[in-house]
Formats: structure tokens, C-alpha cells, sequence
């Protein structure tokens, strides 16, 4: 099948943010690495390399490792076996040269060609070609390229040339795959193209399954290739567990594991439940794709995963398996998961090993996997509801960090103790207070309804943090003279002068000039004061004038802060 330059339907994305170097999905493809042994499985890890680096206008560079002085030291150890004839100095010496030149010369020659080839291979499909030649032991020199941060996939044959009739992966396949820091593309099946039948994600909830996902809707979307989610899970694991339990243990420590108990346990809670979370990462990939644009069809399978996934690729003539390379349980240290590494070995067609990162946002896995029980929906509707929705984030993360999938009244406490320890652990509402008369009668002389509702929140607020039952007039007084005070009017006169400042500099002015009669406590604007504003006059005084009953007070004179004036705060 050919494929035209898509560029990149899905955004490429920078650096993972734990600063593995590990990019996050979908991985980018346009820096592609393959390695290069004139194998039939080599040949197509080249040609798919070329057609999905076309895709995204990329580069494909060639590696072929030889290592010369490997060769050289094994026949200098072999020189004392050789024929008697050979053992002569000049013709020993004549055999080193002979043998030096076909290592040094013939052995690059092969690598040439090996080059050659490929280049021509890309220069059919106008994709760039850069050669990588070193020397030394081929696994390390090819780990070696591939973590050097200049590329973003790496493609090999599962054999090589010395594959042997019912050889399923190679040595150098094994070796690179295990040490490689970034996506690997197992070719496995030489006649057949990655895109030729399903591409099938293996789902375990993981953030590297989910990177997964995203690659290979990529993938899907630059081959026109349909893709399936599966997930597996073993429900017979526990069965066989504890029938071979049963028969080490005694019936007094029956009875104080409480066998029967526990047995029932799993049968009936633990089996279900397993089902239940892979079914739910299923769900979340579904969502993942239509976000994509992308059709999604799930199967959930049972048994072995591994086991089962191989199976699944058998029957449904898959041609490419996408997998993270560690799964959902997976240690720092882990070069490879076990479901990982025996599909590696076992899986009918080509495998792509992830390396990517994707985690789905929190309401997206918490929608599929994340239950609330009726008390704890209670306790959550008793939070005000603006805070709410911050709330029920930091619970459902709080869940997510625990491993929990249903959300107690134990969990919302736990939350409300961890993120409001200022309430004593408690999350209820706040209590609105009662309002007394006389604070009622100086939020009614606002005529501005929305100034009145802005002090009567600010008061509110200022009653509760001081514990009062009702708001009194003392918790409404500071916030008057920001918002209560009535705005100064202007004069004739003021405006004239006013009139007479440059058209662009009279907003500014108009402000400065009201801010300054506010200050004062006036309450009309004269010519004065439009004057000392625009420097025409000397300043007036800064001593403070008399204040007229009710004015507002100027809440920076004398540095008297709330209280203005040097008052104190009402």
C-alpha cells in the first residue's frame, strides 16, 4: 500500500516533563533509525521506516555496526591452529595482511553497499538518507545511536542474517530492544506491511498504554489502518491460587485466614471488580480517540494477558501490535514488562514497543473509573458552589493517588483534613450570617446596586472571619468609602477649565481630579481643584479639610491606611 505525506494530522509533542528525555505521545516519526543487515527482515523494517518518515517529511538514517577489531583479535587467538603450512613467518605474515585487508577494506565495502541500497530505497520515495557507520560490537553501537537523543524511533528485524528455521527473536533484536530509550518497531514478518490488517493496542491503564494509543491513531491516520483496543485480564489466577492453598494449610489456619471468607471474597467482589477497571481503561482509550477524531473498537479479553492478546492477534489477522514497553505495575528500574517481552517473542506479527507518555485528563479516567458512594455525594453537596468543582478535583485526585475506585465518606474526610485543615477537617458549607439592622440601613444608602452587593459579600466575609453571628456596621464601615461614598459633582467652571487640557490628557486628568476631591471629602469639584491637577495653581494645602458628615474618607492620607485620616479602623 502507498501512502502520501500527511504531515502530522496529531500534534507532535516536546520533552516529557519528568525529564526521563522520554518524548510524550504520539511519538514524533520524522527522525527514524534503522538497522540495516541485508536480511529480509531488515529490508522491510527500511521500507516501512521510509513510508512513515514520508509521512511526516522526516529522515531516515542507516546503521550498520561491523566490528572490525572483534574479527582481527579472533584470528590472531585462531593462528596457532592454523595448518603447518601457514605457520611458516613470511607466509603468517602474508596471512595477516590478506585477513587485514578483508577486515578493515571488505567489511566496510559491506557496509557501504548496505547503504547504497537503502539510499536508493529513499530516494525513490524523496525521504533523506543519512548513514551510521561505526565500528564495535552491534548491539552497544546501535543503543548507543539510538540514545543519543537524535532520533525518535528505531526499526530491526526480530532475526537477522544468522536466523535459524523457528528462531523468534534474536539476539541483537533482544539486547537492543531491552537497552533502547525510545519506541522500537520489531519487524517480524518480512512479506507482510505494518498496515496490511488491524493495528491492536494492548490497554492496561498505564500512561506508556496510553502513549501507545496515541501512536498508533497516528500511525493509523498516515496508513489509513483501522486500529482496536484490548485489554486482558486473568480471572482464573485466584482460583488456582487458592486451591493450592487450601491444600498447605491447616484447619485452624483456615480458620483464622478465614479461607472460605477470603475465597468468597475473590469470587464474588475481587474477579468483577479487576474486570470492571480494565473495562474502564477500555473506555477511557474509547474517549481518547473520538477526541481524535477516530473510531475505536475495544474487546476486553480473559486469561494469561499475554497469553490471550496473542491469541487475539492470531485470530483477528492483526499486522501490527502497539504496546507500552513496562506496564501499570512496572518498578523504575524495569527494562521490559513480562507481558511486554513474551509478545515480543510469542506476537504473529510486527510489534511496536512504546516508550511514550500520555496521561488522559483526571475527569476523563475519574468519568470511567471512579464511583461516588451516596454519602460521600452528600457531604460533597454541602461545599459552596463555586468552590465545588475544585473540590471534587482534589478528592478524585486524592482517590487516584490511593488506588481507590469508589469514593467513601472516609475519602472526602481524608480529603477535607488534607486540604482544609484551617476548618478543623470539616467540609461544610460557610454560614451565611444574619445581618443586623443598623448594618442592613448602610448597605440600603448605596445607590449603586451593584457597589451594595460588592460591600455586602466584603462584609459578610469580614463577619465570618472575625466569628461573628450577624454582621454589625462595624464589619461594613471600611468598606464604604471604597464603594458607598457618592461620586463628587462637577461645577460649570470645573469643566470648563477642564476643557481647556489637551483632548487626549483630559481621561486622565478627569480621574486624577475626582480622586483627589474624594480624598479631600469633597463633594462638589471647583475650578481649584481642576487647576492644581493640571499645575496651572499652587497644590492646596495638604492639610486635611473639614469633613463633611457622611463623606468618604481617603483611605491613603497620612499613611492612615483603612481608617484614613489617621483614624483608626472602623
Amino acid at each position: 500500500m502507498s501512502i502520501q505525506p500527511l504531515g502530522d494530522p496529531i500534534p507532535q509533542r516536546g520533552p516529557a516533563p519528568d525529564g526521563t528525555g522520554a518524548s510524550s505521545a504520539p511519538v514524533s516519526l520524522a527522525r527514524i533509525l534503522v538497522c540495516l543487515d541485508a536480511s529480509p527482515q531488515a529490508d522491510r523494517a527500511l521500507a516501512e521506516s521510509v513510508r512513515l518518515a514520508a509521512s511526516a517529511r522526516g529522515t531516515v538514517t542507516g546503521i550498520h555496526a561491523y566490528a572490525a577489531k572483534l574479527h582481527d583479535r579472533r584470528f590472531r587467538q585462531m593462528e596457532g591452529g592454523l595448518p603447518e603450512r601457514y605457520r611458516k613467518e613470511d607466509e603468517m605474515e602474508r596471512q595477516r595482511e590478506v585477513h587485514d585487508t578483508l577486515i578493515t577494506r571488505g567489511l566496510g565495502i559491506i557496509s557501504d553497499s548496505y547503504h547504497e541500497q537503502a539510499e536508493t530505497v529513499c530516494q525513490a520515495s524523496d525521504v533523506p538518507f543519512r548513514r551510521l557507520s561505526p565500528e564495535g560490537k552491534n548491539y552497544r553501537r546501535i543503543v548507543e545511536a539510538a540514545s543519543s537523543g537524535a532520533y525518535d524511533v528505531i526499526a530491526l528485524g526480530a532475526v537477522g542474517l544468522g536466523a535459524i528455521p523457528g528462531a523468534l527473536v534474536g539476539t541483537v533484536c533482544e539486547r537492543v530492544v531491552r537497552r533502547s530509550p525510545i519506541d522500537t518497531l520489531v519487524i517480524r514478518d518480512a512479506g507482510r506491511a505494518i498496515a496490511d490488517g488491524p493495528v491492536v493496542v494492548g490497554i492496561d491503564g498505564s500512561t506508556r498504554a496510553f502513549g501507545a494509543l496515541l501512536t498508533a491513531l497516528d500511525i493509523a491516520e498516515r496508513t489509513g489502518a483501522e486500529v482496536r483496543a484490548v485489554a486482558a485480564y486473568d480471572p482464573f489466577f485466584h482460583y488456582v491460587a487458592f486451591d493450592k492453598i487450601a491444600a498447605t494449610l491447616s484447619d485452624e489456619a483456615a480458620q483464622t485466614f478465614k479461607f472460605k471468607d477470603q475465597e468468597k471474597l475473590h469470587e464474588e467482589i475481587i474477579d468483577s471488580g479487576i474486570a470492571r477497571i480494565y473495562q474502564s481503561h477500555l473506555d477511557v482509550a474509547r474517549g481518547i480517540a473520538k477526541e481524535h477524531g477516530r473510531p475505536l473498537a475495544t474487546e476486553l479479553l480473559e486469561g494469561k494477558p499475554w497469553r490471550a492478546i496473542a491469541d487475539y492477534l492470531a485470530r483477528e489477522d492483526a499486522s501490527l501490535l502497539v504496546i507500552g514497553k513496562t506496564g501499570v505495575h512496572a518498578d523504575p528500574d524495569l527494562d521490559i514488562g513480562g507481558n511486554a517481552e513474551n509478545l515480543l517473542r510469542i506476537a504473529p506479527c510486527h510489534v511496536w514497543l512504546g516508550c511514550t507518555h500520555h496521561t488522559p485528563p483526571l475527569e476523563a479516567i475519574a468519568r470511567e473509573t471512579i464511583s461516588w458512594t451516596e454519602e460521600a455525594e452528600a457531604m460533597l453537596g454541602a461545599v459552596p458552589e463555586r468552590a465545588r468543582p475544585m473540590v471534587r478535583m482534589a478528592i478524585l485526585r486524592l482517590a487516584q493517588e490511593s488506588g481507590h475506585t469508589v469514593v467513601t465518606r472516609a475519602l472526602v474526610e481524608e480529603a477535607s483534613r488534607r486540604f482544609c485543615p484551617e476548618s478543623g477537617g470539616r467540609m461544610t458549607p460557610e454560614r451565611t450570617p444574619a445581618w443586623s439592622p443598623e448594618a442592613r440601613a448602610l448597605i440600603d444608602k448605596i445607590a449603586d446596586p451593584g457597589e451594595g452587593a460588592a460591600v455586602r459579600l466584603r462584609a459578610e466575609k469580614k463577619a465570618r472571619r472575625a466569628g461573628a453571628r450577624e454582621v454589625l456596621p462595624e464589619h461594613v464601615r471600611p468598606f464604604l468609602d471604597e464603594f458607598g461614598a457618592p461620586a463628587p459633582q462637577w461645577t460649570a467652571a470645573a469643566l470648563a477649565t477642564l476643557a481647556r487640557a489637551p483632548e487626549l490628557d483630559r481621561p486622565r486628568l478627569r480621574r486624577a481630579v475626582e480622586a483627589a476631591a474624594k480624598c479631600a471629602g469633597a463633594r462638589e469639584i471647583d475650578h481649584a481643584l481642576v487647576q492644581a491637577a493640571m499645575g496651572d495653581t499652587p497644590k492646596p494645602s495638604d492639610a486635611p479639610r473639614e469633613r463633611p458628615p457622611g463623606a468618604a474618607r481617603c483611605p491613603f492620607a497620612h499613611g492612615g491606611g483603612e481608617g484614613g485620616d489617621g483614624d483608626p479602623p472602623a
